[in-house]
């Protein structure tokens, strides 16, 4: 595959490898537990087959591409690609402590990307919304596919519908004020492709046919105990945003907003970990 092309997502891709990947590396085994349930019934419901060649698209940590070359077996192959560099080097290393032999893994932009050999599947497990032209990005992800090859990507529904997002927003919100650009829009970020007539107008544009929309209802584990939820949802959720956008008054409150999390998260924490309601949208298509 090739990536020749300066990025016109450059700077974006900078702040994902300066600030965000560190971040994901401290949580990455919040977002493994609370992540997994999601593309495990996606793939139950629209299984790879042996022999594919799939794609991975913003693949983190490689998880769901060395799952999905073991799926396809060594007739197949996976190929997983992120805009992290930290996040493509633990995978890397990943897949050669596992054996798994029939994986790749680049370093490389979706909207730009080139690739030698089409796909028969293109899969996301939570990376599609963070595209800052998903339209572009996905126009090109199709040009990888073969004919009538398949799109299979898992993507958040509203942050109303995910409690794990939602309850942490509402608490800072009641102590503090929402930052300046929080109004709906189509802009990257967790909860941009919850509207589904939205989604089927990108899809559209893209070239991708026939789009499908289920919804997977599963608990997200936002940590292993009440302290580690909080620290994460004040590090990478919606509530972690609004208090650093606030800044000294976010600080002022902050032991506030931790009390009260405190209190509505506990009743939630069992031996597994703290499990809060999530729903997300399994999402297919072919490519046209």
């Amino acid at each position: 595959m090739t990536d020749d092309a300066k990025s016109p997502n450059a700077e974006a891709i900078g702040v994902w490898n300066e600030i965000l990947v560190p971040k994901f590396t401290r949580y990455r085994q919040v977002f493994v537990d609370g992540s997994a349930p999601h593309s495990a019934e996606a793939l139950a419901r629209h299984p790879v087959r042996p022999g594919e060649r799939v794609l991975d698209v913003g693949c983190g940590f490689g998880e769901t591409t060395i799952e999905l070359a073991r799926a396809v077996g060594p007739s197949g192959g996976a190929l997983g690609i992120d805009v992290g560099q930290g996040f493509i080097d633990v995978a890397r290393a990943d897949a050669a402590h596992a054996g798994v032999t029939n994986v790749r893994f680049e370093v490389a932009d979706a909207q730009i990307a080139r690739f030698d050999e089409p796909f028969d599947v293109c899969f996301s497990r939570f990376g599609t919304m963070f595209f800052a032209n998903p339209a572009a990005a996905l126009r090109n992800l199709r040009r990888a596919m073969k004919p009538g090859g398949r799109l299979l990507m898992v993507v958040w529904r509203t942050i109303a519908d995910n409690d794990w997002a939602r309850i942490p927003k509402e608490i800072a919100r009641k102590h503090l004020p929402p930052p300046p650009d929080e109004a709906p829009n189509c802009g990257p970020g967790p909860f941009s492709m919850a509207d589904v007539d939205t989604v089927r107008a990108i899809l559209d544009a893209a070239g991708w046919r026939e789009p499908g929309f289920e919804r997977i209802d599963r608990a997200f584990t936002t940590g292993a105990t009440v302290e580690d939820a909080i620290a994460f949802q004040l590090s990478l959720g919606p509530a972690g945003e609004i208090v650093r956008e606030a800044g000294p008054l976010g600080d002022e409150k902050r032991p506030a907003i931790v009390a009260e999390l405190a209190e509505r998260l506990r009743p939630l924490a069992g031996p597994q970990g703290v499990a809060v309601g999530a729903s997300s949208w399994c999402v297919t298509a072919r490519a046209g």
